[in-house]
């Protein structure tokens, strides 16, 4: 395969929106900063924000204040969330949001010029073309470089420093060894947990992997249901047609909840009680998934049924781990630092800090940068011979696994797929109501290890392949770390999210933070008390 080598002052992996507003940030800054955004797929579409989305939901609108913010999410997540991050995150807001307005973003406004809201931490925007305008925002500025279609599999590291990284092309035989001569900020691709496996494996400490986030979506479509239970006024409804979301709490776990156990008792299907609405109301339902979810639009369209004819049924996702909704990620300090050395977290992959979303992820985006940007003039430039030889065993690896001949006994689609249900049927997943005991753990983390090992011994043909076989290993790696974490926290906090059914109940005991860390091939998973407001700085 063809060696290409890379220096770079800064290297952010990951072209979502902290990656690219922390190289926005940097970029204004320092005009004169080397800056590299390293991206799987394209940053013009790719993230979370690739299909576009019809609100910014964390805002700080009138007669609210960020502490307001702060105890919304701190409910929310039942007390287990970082008040240092989650406060610094919500100072920025409104000014991340104005400058996507300058950007060209259309956030709308009523008769008086005042954006209109949607909640009390939401606003409305027309946002189809929200990634593509942080592309274009990244392409004004001639010191930043993006490499698109390029798949950072492993960091470099060295006595807790990481000094760069290695990767292929998603496109063709080629590898990258990336080196930087200063610092190194980080964001993944949230929906493989690459990005989390490379810091799991490199010893970085982790936080709250134990709580998922399952979405409460529109059935079959998953598109999102904030914008129909916000912007319509729309009720939780059960097969009966009685009311039950006050039942369960209005949280984000308790909506969930409340949803898979009305079905789980025999009272499903559940609803949206969307019947009755107003023809205007109609047609801005209707625009409204035509800038995240066209295909909502389409499935009321195509039944010949709008909105106001028909209930929206509802149901949860599998479960996911992104530290942008819930608190899933390495564990920072209040400048987004990580346990290793010249790494640092910005958005879904920062812990602690939950609903974050897009005005939070460029907010940590923007600290993050402005934290390299203090600290570099203190980081020893990486030595070239060192970069290529920690690289040269990565790109030794890649060649190992590129090969005609087809992997035996299995493949790495039958892998995935043993993988999956192992995760769903004793880890808590869709088919068990989002439910798991102590035994179905252990019997899934014995399991996970088996696929593991035999992963070892993928093989492909192709650069497509590869890709496939590297995200199983992301995600194995992600499912072990999930799998402790879960039967470390003895409770049940989140119920929405996760239900341990040997602790059906909340503890006083568990009121902290379950994290772990990756040493000398075991897995070491411990507690950490809460952290209230102030800073906080790492002393380990």
């Amino acid at each position: 395969m063809k060696r290409k080598y890379i220096t770079t002052d800064l290297l952010i992996i990951g072209g979502g929106t902290a990656g690219c507003y922390a190289a926005i940030t940097a970029a204004r800054k320092a005009r004169d900063l080397r800056i590299l955004i390293a991206e799987k797929a394209n940053i013009k579409r790719s993230g979370c924000l690739a299909a576009g989305v019809n609100a910014l939901n964390a805002y700080i609108t009138e007669g609210q204040t960020t502490r307001d913010y702060l105890e919304f999410v701190r409910w929310d997540a039942e007390k287990i969330i970082r008040d240092d991050l989650v406060l610094s995150m919500a100072e920025g807001f409104n000014e991340t949001a104005a400058d996507l307005e300058r950007m060209g973003l259309v956030i709308l406004k009523d008769e008086s010029g005042k954006y209109v809201t949607r909640g009390r931490q939401n606003i409305k925007i027309n946002g189809e073309n929200i990634k593509p305008l942080l592309a274009a925002e990244v392409g004004r500025y001639g010191n930043i470089e993006v490499l698109n279609h390029v798949m950072i599999t492993d960091y470099l590291t060295e006595e807790g420093r990481v000094f760069g990284a290695a990767g292929f092309s998603v496109e063709e035989e080629i590898v990258y060894g990336i080196g930087f001569s200063r610092h190194k900020m980080w964001y993944p691709p949230f929906n493989t947990g690459a990005g989390y496996a490379m810091g799991i494996r490199a010893g970085a400490e982790m936080t709250c992997f134990e709580m998922r986030f399952v979405a409460q979506r529109c059935k079959d479509t998953i598109a999102p249901t904030g914008t129909i239970a916000l912007g319509v006024g729309a009720r939780e409804v059960n097969a009966c047609g009685e009311i039950y979301e006050k039942r369960y709490g209005l949280s984000t776990s308790g909506r969930a909840y409340g949803t898979t156990n009305e079905t789980h008792e025999g009272r499903g299907p559940c609803y949206l009680r969307t019947e009755g609405i107003t023809p205007e109301q109609d047609e801005e339902l209707l625009k409204a998934y035509l800038n995240m979810a066209p295909s909502q639009t389409l499935k009321w369209i195509e039944s010949g049924r709008l909105p106001s004819e028909q209930n929206v049924e509802i149901e949860g996702t599998e479960p996911y781990i992104v530290g942008g909704h819930t608190g899933s990620g390495y564990w920072v300090d209040t400048r987004r630092r990580t346990t290793l050395q010249n790494l640092y977290a910005a958005g879904d992959v920062s812990g602690g800090a939950p609903k974050k979303f897009v005005t939070g992820a460029l907010a940590e985006g923007a600290i993050a940068a402005a934290t390299i940007l203090n600290d570099m003039k203190n980081i020893p430039p990486a030595e070239d011979a060192i970069v290529r030889a920690k690289a040269e065993k990565i790109f030794l690896d890649y060649e190992r696994r590129l090969s005609d001949a087809p992997s035996e006994p299995y493949d790495v689609f039958a892998i995935e797929e043993a993988m999956q249900k192992v995760m769903d049927e004793y880890a808590g997943g869709i088919k068990n109501a989002y439910r798991y005991n102590t035994g179905q753990l252990a019997l899934a983390g014995r399991y996970i290890d088996r696929l593991t090992g035999l992963a070892e011994a993928l093989t492909g043909p192709d650069m497509d392949t590869l890709v496939h076989i590297y995200e199983l290993r992301e995600r194995l790696t992600v499912c072990k770390v999930l799998i402790a974490h879960l039967r470390a926290r003895k409770e049940t906090r989140w119920p929405g999210f996760a239900v341990n059914t040997d602790h059906p109940e909340q503890s006083g005991k568990y009121e902290c933070y379950v994290n772990s860390k990756w040493l000398d091939g075991h897995l070491e998973v411990f507690t950490r008390a809460l952290v209230r407001e102030g800073e906080y700085e790492h002393t380990h």
